[in-house]
């Protein structure tokens, strides 16, 4: 495994973060964009958590948890970083993170096309529960 400095985000990362999931992250979000990210750090401000190498953002999750729920979002490691143990990394400080508020199941966001983030989430021990499916709705403001 390679040197790695875990922390959680803070508001000054959001712009580094989102030039990280452009090159990084599978898919995109209606929250792709600084407002998003800075109201999440906001929010929860252990939520975003990262992994840096030698001063590089190297990967991150999303670690949200609402009282109700330990959810994962965005694990996403930089192309010649992975299979080094970065992911397994995150996922380790986002479970330790559910551990500390006594959550009970982590669940993951996970693409279906995306085949790779798939194996990686089964070899985290994670495994896919096919009688869920996602609806979503984006919203207008107003």
């Amino acid at each position: 495994m390679i040197d790695l400095q875990i922390r959680t985000a803070v508001p000054d990362d959001a712009e580094t973060v989102l030039a990280f999931w452009r090159e990084a992250a599978e898919g995109t979000s209606i929250t792709d964009d600084a407002d998003g990210v800075t109201r999440l750090i906001g929010r929860d401000p252990q939520a975003l958590i990262l992994a840096e190498s030698g001063g590089t953002l190297v990967g991150t999750v999303i670690a949200g948890y609402d009282g109700w729920r330990c959810s994962l979002y965005r694990l996403a490691v930089l192309p010649p970083y992975r299979r080094q143990g970065v992911a397994t990394a995150l996922l380790e400080a986002a479970e330790r993170r559910f551990l500390a508020v006594r959550g009970r199941r982590g669940d993951a966001m996970v693409l279906e096309s995306n085949e790779r983030a798939q194996r990686a989430w089964s070899a985290a021990g994670y495994h896919r529960e096919d009688h869920w499916r996602r609806w979503v709705k984006p919203l207008a403001w107003a």
